[in-house]
């Protein structure tokens, strides 16, 4: 996932306008991770939320998520690719080039960041865990931005994550090459909570369809501009045999294990921040 922090001002006319469309108010829960967003719904403190692509799958099934928008433009839906970055400047060319570097994978439940590459890289020439060390850097946007800054030799990322970062001037693009790209995947899910009454499901879901966004959230969204209905059982059919086909099962044990795996990246980012604040701070004057 992306800094939440930019959600809350991108939504902010789409909180208001649903909060005036449904009678209701809409207030914006910020999470820190896919683990607590899911769990958030679960336990019935979130009950409409844009779900990463892998971690989807987690919220149908373990918090009774009902998957039923993404984001789109009038043509037709969004989709993104799985595109790995090097820098320009980089020596690699092709994916087996990346054997011994390293190579950031977003999060354990990530389709893009962590399960496709798992999938296609094998038959490609390079094997995770075996050609190179798996780093998770917590999030597509992290990992961008270590390649950038020469932390990461590589990183599987989704393309639409990378086209906004670079949209809104985070990045340059002529920093980056693309040494393999995917094929397409649905982006984000627009999910309601399973125990909505009817009729403000229906409710919700007509003035998700009926909204136009504005042009602020049209150009952080790549020109998008309205919600398309989807379906889990039809949209996320490739997202579950990328899974099926790395034996990554979306069930409670994984998501327990994903859950200890993003505290322990989080308490790590953490160490670091404080480290660089220490090594930062100016030295204490000598008195006279």
């Amino acid at each position: 996932m992306e800094d939440p922090a930019l959600y809350a001002t991108q939504f902010r006319p789409l909180l208001e306008y649903l909060g005036q469309c449904v009678g209701r108010r809409v207030v914006y829960f910020q999470v820190t991770s896919n683990a607590a967003q899911v769990e958030a719904m679960r336990s019935g403190r979130l009950h409409i939320a844009g779900f990463s692509t892998g971690p989807t799958a987690f919220a149908v099934n373990l918090a009774g998520a009902v998957p039923f928008a993404i984001k789109g433009n009038p043509d037709a839906f969004e989709s993104y690719r799985v595109v790995t970055l090097v820098r320009a400047d980089s020596p690699f060319q092709n994916l087996a080039d990346l054997k011994g570097r390293r190579v950031a994978h977003t999060s354990a439940t990530s389709n893009s960041g962590n399960l496709a590459p798992r999938a296609f890289f094998p038959g490609l020439g390079l094997t995770p865990d075996t050609d190179y060390r798996v780093v998770y850097s917590g999030g597509h946007d992290r990992s961008v931005m270590g390649v950038n800054a020469g932390d990461y030799d590589a990183a599987p990322v989704a393309s639409d994550v990378f086209n906004r970062m670079v949209a809104r001037g985070q990045v340059r693009r002529d920093n980056f090459r693309i040494i393999w790209e995917s094929d397409p995947f649905p982006t984000s899910s627009f999910a309601l909570s399973h125990d909505l009454k009817p009729e403000l499901a229906e409710r919700i879901r007509k003035c998700f369809f009926d909204y136009r966004f504005p042009e602020s959230l049209r150009r952080d969204l790549g020109g998008n501009d309205r919600f398309w209905p989807a379906t889990y059982s039809e949209h996320w059919a490739p997202v579950r045999a990328v899974a099926d086909a790395v034996n990554a099962p979306y069930n409670r044990a994984a998501f327990d294990a994903e859950s200890r795996r993003e505290l322990e990246a989080e308490q790590r980012r953490n160490q670091q921040r404080q480290q660089q604040q220490q090594q930062q701070a100016p030295a204490p004057a000598r008195p006279q």
